[in-house]
């Protein structure tokens, strides 16, 4: 995700282009007060479509609204707010244990942020974890701050470290949060850097490309509620696999990589 505290126009989707995404996602922090409780009306960006027509490629390059509400109280998450159905894609960033376990087990986001500019002050636990790659919810590393300072790229990679060491690997996003141009590093550069974070050669490539999609059609899924099945355990004696059955699971395919940066806070 790139983050909304610089100015985005044409220049910066080329940008992203240029370096092989196929999919941006702009990123609006806010951290909840006392005084402002609701997020500014002016925030989402006006229109993606008007901004792919300027940018003149043969392959369009989608633009996504994202908001990450950083919480230090539990009251800061609003699951009913009307202006969190403006962004596309939903975020959390929990600063306490217990606000980090209500975000994997009950908290309907699309991804919770780990902190990268300080030591965590806390550690991950594996059933909170566990609870939320069940649910479909993404864990977001991103890497500028490790570029920008070295203590920060300490703590990237010791708070990242800790996180794959308990969900070994699995349901983890790795995005930019790039706040300058020369922050920003292609899909490839960034599962490189992903090695840095105990992730495998598949898990880094997963980061950037098929997770990214699977936290898109989760946010698609949350917000048309359209994902929400029940289902009833029953015995093979009583439900024989129909021909459409079969044919559903020969028929699955691997995922593309099709690469998106989902740039955090």
């Amino acid at each position: 995700m790139w983050s909304r505290k610089v100015k985005v126009n044409s220049y910066f989707w080329c940008l992203f282009l240029s370096v092989g995404f196929s999919t941006v996602a702009v990123n609006y922090v806010f951290e909840p007060t006392t005084k402002k409780k609701q997020v500014s009306h002016h925030l989402v960006l006006r229109s993606g479509t008007a901004v792919l027509s300027r940018v003149g490629r043969s392959r369009p390059i989608r633009v996504l609204n994202r908001l990450t509400i950083v919480m230090s109280d539990s009251s800061h998450y609003r699951p009913t707010a009307a202006e969190y159905r403006r962004f596309d894609l939903l975020a959390v960033y929990p600063t306490t244990e217990k606000l980090f376990h209500a975000a994997c087990m009950t908290y309907d986001v699309d991804i919770i942020c780990i902190s990268v500019t300080e030591k965590l002050p806390f550690f991950f636990k594996r059933a909170p974890v566990n609870g939320a790659i069940e649910r479909g919810v993404a864990f977001e590393v991103s890497y500028s701050a490790a570029i920008r300072d070295a203590t920060m790229r300490r703590y990237t990679i010791a708070n990242a470290i800790a996180l794959v060491d308990t969900c070994k690997g699995k349901n983890v996003i790795v995005s930019s949060a790039a706040e300058k141009r020369l922050e920003l590093r292609g899909p490839h550069d960034a599962a490189n850097l992903s090695l840095l974070f105990g992730l495998s050669d598949a898990d880094a490539k997963e980061a950037v490309s098929s997770t990214c999609r699977s936290v898109v059609l989760h946010a698609e899924r949350r917000k048309s509620a359209g994902g929400i099945i029940h289902t009833t355990k029953t015995s093979p004696e009583e439900t024989p696999p129909t021909p459409d059955d079969r044919t559903s699971t020969a028929n699955h395919k691997h995922p593309v990589w099709n690469k998106t940066d989902m740039i955090g806070p």
